[in-house]
């Protein structure tokens, strides 16, 4: 199947979604309560992208580089909105935003390449360890998420999206698609944090 020019729902939010990671979201507004219904029963994806930091208020504006997500779990809260949980599948290169009727954004992307498997250099482990507690403490929100602490491109994501860092850090973290770089990167900013 061509992985090019594909079209998909987009929902933009001011976080990023890495591939492998969760993204709990509550639902209310009717365009995207309609997009998630029609990705249940169709058994689809949506794009996340995240929107570019601006003070302009007139226009939104969007990364190019996105996550599709697929959702793996829906539930009603007390006051009646919808939640639902998904997970980052296949990062991909926004080309063109058109938008429908409703509102809602579809976007035509082309899916990037997935980060071949890569083991975790032995000295990163300090930063193993670091995941392995914090992902200890979050464990409900990880409940649906695969663990793969031997690959490097799986540590560096869950650490990208887990540590306190601006929205344009995590978005560069999502955009490097070289899993040592990113742990290289990751380093410094992890000492600085324990400092």
């Amino acid at each position: 199947m061509d992985q090019n020019g594909i079209e998909i729902p987009l929902f933009p939010l001011r976080t990023v979604l890495y591939p492998g990671g969760p993204l709990p979201l509550r639902i209310f507004e009717t365009r995207y309560v309609d997009m998630v219904g029609h990705c249940m029963r169709e058994d689809l994806g949506f794009g996340v992208v995240s929107q570019v930091e601006s003070h302009e208020q007139e226009r939104v504006a969007l990364h190019q580089v996105g996550t599709l997500a697929r959702i793996v779990d829906w539930y009603q809260f007390d006051d009646g909105l919808l939640g639902i949980t998904a997970v980052g599948e296949t990062r991909f290169l926004l080309k063109e935003i058109r938008r429908q009727d409703d509102g809602l954004n579809i976007g035509r992307v082309d899916f990037l390449e997935p980060e071949a498997p890569m083991a975790v250099p032995t000295r990163f482990g300090p930063l193993l360890t670091l995941l392995d507690n914090i992902l200890t403490e979050l464990e409900p929100q990880y409940r649906f998420i695969e663990k793969n602490f031997d690959d490097a491109g799986w540590v560096g994501c869950r650490l990208a999206e887990v540590l306190p860092l601006s929205l344009e850090q995590k978005q560069m973290f999502l955009e490097l698609s070289d899993p040592l770089k990113r742990l290289e990167m990751l380093m410094p900013l992890v000492e600085s944090l324990r400092a």
